[in-house]
């Protein structure tokens, strides 16, 4: 019997969602010999594992086959309890383990989010540039897209202004510590700024927090949720602090939003392992978490230092670079006219990788921007890295003078 071919038929929310460009350079750098700074990873020697492993036996012996078992979509209650007890430690902010619901990764709350806020054609502003997982995930919902610039202080004030005037888009999503991909902080006067603009508009605030504990300068700042907690959706993760392979996240919502983003949760996958926040719950009480956190920012500060010191050092004086207080990115501006995939192209053959930045813009701008992560890779290979970058910035720069590409 002859059999007809498949036709595949695809929904129409497919049909502008882009592959990660991130996902895409990972697979070119899985080359050993090639220095990575383009992956958003922590630093594999920082991981906990011992402590993990520990915690891990400990409840498989003690509650193994609870720990195995179907479990709530909201999350492992202890797990809640301590999430809420760390906001009352960190900023003496008063958050009800109720209104926590833990997540596949923070991802997963972007998606969420999506699936229960935005209609196709849905405005959405978002920071330029902008962390293009959660672009990807607006996307998938066909949101609508703008953006507000950012400075060395956060959003540009009247671009934030004018976005938000006349009840504002219908989501606003931002990285208010540490940016990804620019390592930018809001400074209190704009975090100010956007509670008071936000709370005369209808827009839902989604304020993402995976990198707030990796402070290693300057004053920790409040969440905008503790200045405006009315409309806005507050997320954070376990990946930076303990394992992102774990995939544990979680998001703050309040009672009115808090039922329909549980059962889009079910729909989804039930629930967030079980095993896995048993093991983070006694992982946590057994460990001292801020001695590890102090471990990971020490690692970090050096690692920042270096690169950015090697940038002031090697790099073009009219090549420009944030200077973040933590996280795990800085940012790079190129001369206009020159293209970061130029230099990414000459960078792959000197075995050294970064991510461009044009795919964190959604109006097609920042060609000339890269972004650098300095968290993976060892003071060894930053050094190293870094020089090669610098020969491959030189070289590129001079073609585009020759050609007339870099703008006067």
């Amino acid at each position: 019997m002859e059999k007809t071919p498949t036709t595949w038929t695809f929904a129409k929310r497919m049909a502008n969602v882009r592959r990660s460009f991130i996902r895409e350079i990972l697979k070119v750098t899985g080359d050993p010999s090639i220095i990575s700074f383009a992956g958003g990873l922590p630093h594999p020697g920082l991981f906990p594992t011992r402590a993990l492993a520990e915690a891990a036996r400990a409840v498989i012996a003690d509650s193994g086959s609870a720990s195995l078992q179907y479990s709530t979509t909201e999350g492992d209650p202890a797990l809640r309890e301590w999430i809420a007890g760390r906001y009352a430690t960190r900023f003496g902010l008063e958050v009800d383990p109720d209104a926590i619901l833990v997540t596949t990764g923070s991802q997963q709350a972007l998606d969420l989010a999506s699936k229960v806020l935005l209609d196709p054609g849905d405005p959405v502003l978002v920071e330029r540039p902008g962390y293009i997982g959660a672009i990807q995930a607006f996307s998938l919902y066909q949101a609508a897209f703008s953006s507000v610039a950012l400075d060395d202080a956060g959003p540009d004030p009247a671009g934030l202004e004018a976005a938000l005037a006349h009840g504002g888009p219908r989501l606003f999503y931002a990285v208010p510590n540490f940016q990804n991909p620019s390592g930018v902080t809001w400074s209190g006067e704009r975090r100010l700024l956007a509670a008071r603009l936000l709370a005369d508009s209808r827009t839902v605030f989604i304020e993402d927090d995976p990198y707030g504990e990796l402070r290693f300068l300057g004053e920790p700042q409040p969440p905008v949720y503790a200045l405006r907690p009315e409309g806005t959706l507050l997320l954070g993760s376990f990946s930076k602090i303990a394992s992102p392979g774990m995939r544990v996240g979680w998001m703050v919502a309040d009672p009115e939003v808090r039922p329909k983003l549980v059962t889009a949760k079910q729909a989804s996958d039930l629930h967030t392992s079980t095993l896995t926040q048993r093991i983070l719950v006694r992982f946590l009480a057994d460990n001292d978490l801020d001695a590890h956190i102090a471990v990971i920012r020490a690692a970090y500060g050096r690692q920042r230092d270096l690169m950015v010191a090697r940038i002031q050092e090697l790099f073009p004086p009219e090549v420009r670079c944030t200077r973040p207080e933590g996280g795990m990115f800085l940012w790079i501006t190129l001369p206009e006219g020159v293209s970061a995939f130029d230099v990414f192209d000459a960078a792959i053959g000197e075995k050294v990788a970064f991510v461009p930045g044009g795919p964190f813009f959604t109006d097609g701008g920042g060609q000339n921007t890269m972004r650098l992560n300095f968290s993976n890779s060892d003071e060894e290979r930053i050094d190293t890295g870094m020089r090669r970058l610098a020969r491959c910035l030189e070289k590129v720069l001079a073609g585009s003078a020759r050609t007339g590409g870099v703008a006067a």
